[in-house]
């Protein structure tokens, strides 16, 4: 396993990789099952979130018509975080801020009063998002974020 000190490799890369995956017309999805992992965990890796097993980063470069190095690059541990310092401008990015300005106080609360003083790991994580029909009309956006509870420790 080897590290990334430097985002800007693997944010190249996630350039490249989009442009492929529109030029083959491909979804995150096909992505995904060529990789054998979740849509979410392989789709944060190609945007250089998450290192990709060997066998899974091979499959994506081929896929994606992507060489060696890629597959390789695909593989190293990135240096984490997506969003450049200040607030989002991207709308869908800054809802998600919003969503946090608003109840991230209220999520800290209750995740404290149910399990205690602790975090929620984004590494320990499973991510869903689902499309649901409104009763009221349109449709709505389910996300699940799932991460595993870590209790803080006295030492």
């Amino acid at each position: 396993m080897h590290a990334q000190f430097d985002p800007s490799a693997r944010q190249a890369l996630a350039v490249a990789a989009v442009d492929a995956k529109i030029r083959k017309d491909l979804s995150w999805q096909q992505i995904a099952d060529a990789a054998g992992l979740s849509v979410a965990f392989v789709t944060a890796a190609v945007l250089g979130q998450h290192p990709l097993p060997a066998a899974s980063a091979e499959a994506v470069a081929e896929l994606l018509g992507l060489d060696a190095d890629a597959a390789r690059l695909l593989q190293t541990i990135p240096t984490r975080g997506s969003i450049p310092g200040g607030i989002p401008t991207d709308p869908t990015i800054y809802r998600f801020h919003e969503m946090l300005q608003v109840y991230g106080t209220t999520l800290k609360a209750l995740v404290h009063e149910q399990l205690g003083d602790g975090i929620i790991s984004a590494i320990n994580f499973r991510l869903d998002v689902k499309k649901v029909a409104d009763p009221e009309g349109g449709e709505r956006a389910v996300i699940t974020l799932d991460g595993k509870y870590l209790p803080t420790k006295p030492f």
